[in-house]
């Protein structure tokens, strides 16, 4: 079957959070594993749609991955600036990987982030060990940008986001 990207249903959040969850533990994203205060972030999918697009990808019935789509000026965004649009939470489940979920669903926010009047760039943070989502992230056009790179817990000098953006061309 095909890849299908959109909204995510309110009775498919606890599989979206689970997906996310044990994406983020698997592959040793989270600092303090079990105990990090992000996981819950990650699992509270009703909250992040309560502010922000969270889309899938699902193959028939089968949700295969998820991110969350930050439009300008919701509380959800981490660093984006006013004009600009910020990708959150991307996360395809590991029997899913290699399929081009992810690709679809950082395609998918792009889209959005094209229909949206004053927007101007997509951005996001991730992980430097994520050498794969770099590479969707470079064919897709988007460029590091170390000047923004931060930190989420400012108290650790050992945690480091790296930044990428993408430049918009909206059609005339």
């Amino acid at each position: 079957m095909d890849i299908v990207i959109r909204r995510a249903r309110p009775e498919e959040y606890p599989t979206v959070g689970e997906i996310a969850a044990r994406v983020y533990l698997g592959d040793e994203l989270l600092d303090f594993g079990e105990s990090d205060a992000y996981l819950e972030k990650l699992r509270d999918v009703a909250g992040r749609a309560a502010v922000a697009d969270v889309l899938v990808a699902v193959d028939g019935a089968r949700v295969l991955g998820s991110v969350t789509f930050v439009a300008d000026g919701s509380p959800m965004a981490d660093f984006a600036r006013a004009g600009e649009a910020e990708l959150r939470m991307l996360a395809v489940a590991r029997e899913a990987r290699g399929r081009g979920a992810g690709e679809a669903l950082v395609r998918a926010c792009v889209e959005r982030a094209r229909a949206v009047e004053g927007c101007t760039r997509v951005v996001l943070s991730t992980q430097g060990s994520m050498h794969s989502a770099h590479r969707v992230y470079e064919r897709l056009g988007f460029t590091r940008t170390p000047d923004r790179d931060w930190n989420p817990l400012p108290g650790l000098d050992d945690i480091r986001l790296l930044t990428y953006e993408l430049a918009l061309q909206h059609a005339p």
